[in-house]
């Protein structure tokens, strides 16, 4: 019965649009905002990854090594 009124007469929303017009259609509005949005991330990830790549390293990975010398914590068995 419930679905029987709701497909003859229809389902209301909480905005209380009647018209199509006044709807927010979901595939170019929201597909289009969400790929900006992912544009914007991956523009910035790029520029943090080519222009700064060494901002997240170890700062001990900047030692120049010495061959000669063992390092302290490696014990010979």
């Amino acid at each position: 019965m419930h679905l029987l009124f709701l497909h003859e007469i229809g389902s209301g929303n909480p905005m209380g649009l009647r018209r199509d017009l006044d709807r927010v259609v979901f595939h170019p509005y929201f597909r289009i905002k969400d790929m900006f949005g992912l544009v914007i991330v991956l523009i910035f990830y790029i520029i943090v990854c080519l222009e700064i790549p060494n901002v997240f390293m170890d700062v001990e990975n900047f030692i120049i090594s010495n061959p000669l010398v063992t390092p302290t914590h490696i014990q010979p068995e």
